[in-house]
């Protein structure tokens, strides 16, 4: 299970950067795995080099109200769309879950706020509501 995070983590982080500019979001499982790239932050910062661009994580806080369905709908389709065949038992919305994750963060609420790609919006980084 934690190969098959992780290889679902390292195909999110393609997609983030090469549509930088889409709001995609991992589901928690995903998270971790990327989550365990960052904390290696040599191979994280060669990855993301090779990629041609870093792909910056924003934790959110915890609230179970912010989850956006058509966020992992649209993730697997910008992982599809960069060539990777997702594993569809890790891509499933937070009411189920294949394994316990540390993480209780969701998705951003509306309207607007922070996620893997579009920081700066939420209360955390200056702007929304504290």
């Amino acid at each position: 299970m934690a190969s098959r995070i992780l290889v679902e983590a390292l195909k999110f982080v393609h997609a983030a950067s090469l549509f930088p500019t889409v709001p995609i979001a991992p589901t928690r499982e995903v998270d971790e795995g990327w989550h365990a790239l960052i904390l290696h932050t040599h191979l994280y910062a060669t990855l993301c080099s090779r990629l041609g661009r870093t792909v910056h994580h924003y934790p959110e806080r915890p609230d179970p109200s912010r989850h956006d369905p058509e966020v992992v709908t649209r993730t697997v389709a910008l992982i599809e769309q960069a060539g990777y065949t997702p594993d569809a038992e890790l891509w499933t919305g937070p009411d189920r879950a294949l394994v316990g994750v540390a993480a209780n963060c969701l998705h951003t609420p509306v309207p607007g706020g922070c996620g893997p790609i579009n920081p700066g919006n939420c209360a955390t980084h200056g702007g929304g509501e504290e």
